[in-house]
């Protein structure tokens, strides 16, 4: 094999180990590898139209926008809480409402008892993102600290909620309601400036 050759390559698996490292180091996806699965999506699943892997494709930007908010406020929530009642603020009923309270172990109980992998062990997690907003306006005293108006905060969780139907239950977005998912967030983080 030619040196040049030779020297190419060890450069080229030296940028990729480089490349490695930092995507590990910084949690990001450079798009350089072939992503598993998606060739055994279409191995396992011939059946399924090509109009619906391609809509699933659109909407798969809108699904990441939506989980990482929720997984943020979630965050929020519980940290916040945390912070001002110290770790047992879940069984405080001046902080979580009873029915939430309730529905929340309730699912967890529920998955619990499927047999499947429990998602969490965090009764939070099981909240809906319109109980995470009551959970939110019901604590102002806490969440006003981090937020410009109750009333939008009510408004911007109701606006993203009904956006969630969709993004959740795989049914497209309509051009506009792209639009306001966008704004929507934006709104959100416009409150806690």
């Amino acid at each position: 094999m030619d040196d040049s050759l030779k020297i190419f390559l060890m450069t080229a698996q030296l940028i990729e180990e480089d490349l490695d490292e930092v995507e590990q180091t910084l949690a990001l996806d450079l798009g350089r590898k072939r992503k598993a699965g998606a060739g055994e999506a279409a191995d396992y699943y011939p059946q399924i139209e090509h109009a619906f892997r391609a809509e699933a494709k659109e909407m798969a930007p809108h699904y990441e926008v939506f989980y990482s908010l929720e997984r943020t406020i979630r965050t929020l929530v519980a940290d916040s809480l945390e912070a001002s009642d110290g770790a047992g603020w879940w069984l405080n009923p001046d902080r979580v409402p009873s029915k939430i309270k309730d529905d929340c172990e309730s699912r967890l109980k529920k998955e619990e008892d499927t047999g499947v992998t429990l998602r969490s062990e965090d009764p939070l997690d099981f909240s809906t993102f319109g109980e995470l907003g009551q959970i939110i306006t019901s604590n102002w005293d806490v969440f006003g600290a981090f937020f410009k108006s109750e009333k939008a905060v009510i408004r911007i969780m109701a606006n993203l909620n009904t956006l969630r139907g969709p993004i959740a239950h795989c049914t497209l977005l309509a051009e506009d309601e792209v639009v306001r998912l966008r704004l929507s967030v934006r709104d959100w983080f416009r409150q806690m400036e």
